[in-house]
């Protein structure tokens, strides 16, 4: 009997993936401010997700990153936190007491759950995470650009059970329209080569207010893209879209 394997999307990047009975919250978004908005409805609150076993955060900007809503929320500061050290430093002078700084291609371990990271890119220094237990692969993408490295997850790892990856395509307007995040096709191509048994997408609807979006950041809010363009360069691989607060569980 193959271990259970369930991911709920609670918005954003933020997912708790639960394999077997250990539970990993990543790059948890709890609070909105004047030029983050979530676009859509969160599923929980930080002190409704019940236990979590460790959280995992790709990269220290706040919308992937808001630690104090998970000590406001009550989340214990003896949690494992894992991250590049960009983010432990921060979660140290916060108050978090557990913390495991993995570069890329770096592992540690929380009792049966092993945490790679793994190369990423994005406007600041970011990782993105090989998440392994009981069997089971978890590869996700935080909001990163795809780059080269990432096409050796298999090979590295072996099957990947479930890939969440990001699709909106970010881009920063002041930046020359500079990309940052990887957009529908760069995710669909990384899937097709990934193969999943699932794969799921994520971070696409954020937008930063009607002001913000005109003037600071251009992105793609329709993960239908990203489904059509797995549909065409890899068809017989299994997408969902996921509404937050829906588990899907991976066969």
């Amino acid at each position: 009997m193959r271990t259970p394997l369930t991911v709920t999307r609670i918005g954003h990047a933020c997912q708790l993936i639960e394999i077997g009975g250990l539970r990993v919250l990543t790059d948890p978004w709890f609070t909105q401010t004047a030029t983050y908005y979530q676009g859509e409805p969160l599923a929980a609150t930080v002190a409704g997700l019940g236990r979590v076993d460790a959280v995992v955060v790709s990269h220290e900007h706040y919308d992937h990153c808001d630690l104090d809503a998970l000590l406001a929320g009550g989340l214990a500061p003896d949690t494992p936190l894992i991250g590049p050290g960009t983010v432990t430093s921060l979660a140290h002078a916060k108050g978090f007491r557990n913390l495991r700084t993995v570069e890329a291609w770096e592992a540690t371990a929380v009792g049966d759950l092993t945490v790679t990271a793994a190369p990423g890119q994005h406007g600041v220094h970011e990782v993105t995470f090989v998440i392994q237990a009981g069997g089971r692969t978890v590869f996700f993408g935080g909001d990163s650009l795809r780059v080269p490295e990432l096409d050796t997850v298999p090979e590295r790892f072996g099957h990947v059970d479930l890939a969440i990856l990001p699709t909106n395509g970010l881009c920063v307007r002041p930046l020359g329209h500079r990309q940052v995040v990887m957009d529908a096709e760069d995710a669909a191509g990384l899937t097709a080569v990934l193969r999943p048994t699932l794969a799921v997408p994520h971070h696409y609807a954020f937008h930063s207010g009607r002001l913000g979006d005109r003037m600071i950041t251009d992105g793609d809010r329709d993960p239908r893209r990203y489904a059509d363009a797995v549909t065409r360069l890899a068809p017989d691989l299994d997408v969902r879209l996921v509404l937050p607060g829906i588990a899907v569980e991976v066969a």
